[in-house]
């Protein structure tokens, strides 16, 4: 089994591409209202929370499968072309893999937009399976966007 990988999803949506983008690109704020049963909090630690060098802090709710937090720091956002890519620089999730590094693109198609998911990452041990669980909780996340529209 390999220490490096990579997962994909492809998630086709009704959702305006303009408007989905604006509400990834505003979950900070709107993540733990819209999801409160995921996150207890999200924090900016340094810079505004979406440019690059940004970084957050996550607070996932009790029970969380995922992780109790994780910090995670933007490395490239591009607002035109609706791509962001981040990495994982502390958390639980750090004790799996020595890297783990996302990224998510919105692209219109028609009336509605797909929204790409990939996440490289390096296990920490040969036997960490998959992260599934993380490619899991972001499809969740994805379908549930509140669509004020």
């Amino acid at each position: 089994m390999a220490l490096r990988g990579k997962l994909e999803v492809d998630i086709e949506l009704k959702s305006n591409a303009d408007k989905y983008w604006q509400t990834i690109r505003d979950s900070t704020t709107i993540f733990p209202k819209a999801f409160p049963h995921d996150y207890k909090s999200i924090d900016v630690l340094e810079g505004d929370g979406k440019a690059p060098g940004s970084v957050r802090h996550f607070h996932y709710a009790e029970g969380s499968q995922l992780a109790k937090s994780s910090k995670e720091r933007i490395e490239a956002a591009d607002d035109e072309k609706k791509t962001v890519t981040y990495s994982i620089v502390e958390g639980d999730l750090l004790q799996y893999y020595t890297k783990f590094l996302g990224h998510i693109a919105v692209i219109p198609i028609g009336e509605g937009c797909e929204v790409k998911w990939t996440a490289e990452y390096v296990k920490t041990k040969h036997d960490i399976p998959d992260p599934t669980i993380v490619k899991d909780f972001a499809v969740k996340n994805f379908l549930e966007v509140p669509q004020p529209w």
